[in-house]
């Protein structure tokens, strides 16, 4: 049942549900190749912005501190990113993508186009982008 679009909770309560309809389909395209989605948020984040700090990797993909930790000790355990020292400060690490991870990142996208389209599929011509476009605005 949909809320009532007049019902204070209608657009919490919708963007729930289409997460966790995206979550799902993302979750099975990527079970066969062994990664998660919190997995491909940081791999996402290090195709785009390239090495990266810790801290920004939480920032960016809305984690905690401890869990951006967990994420990158299992990428790194997987060979998919490296943790380097950044150039002055003792303290602090960037994590690097590995040329493995930047493969597994490619095979997750050829993986995830499908159920992506999916998702979209009942929207008119033209209006998937603009539900991109708005989703991304109201996001940030």
């Amino acid at each position: 049942m949909a809320p009532e679009a007049a019902h204070p909770f209608a657009l919490g309560l919708l963007l729930r549900r289409a997460h966790w309809r995206a979550a799902t389909a993302m979750t099975e395209a990527l079970r066969p190749l062994g990664v998660e989605l919190r997995h491909l948020a940081v791999l996402i984040v290090l195709v785009d912005r390239g090495p990266t700090v810790q801290r920004d990797l939480a920032t960016e993909t809305g984690v905690d501190k401890a869990s951006i930790m967990r994420v990158v000790d299992d990428l790194e355990g997987r060979g998919l990113a490296v943790r380097k020292p950044v150039p002055g400060d003792r303290r602090v690490r960037q994590v690097e993508i590995t040329p493995a991870g930047v493969d597994l990142f490619h095979a997750a996208c050829a993986a995830a186009e499908p159920p992506a389209e999916g998702l979209v599929a009942g929207l008119a011509p033209g209006e998937a982008d603009q539900f991109l476009d708005l989703l991304t605005r109201f996001a940030h």
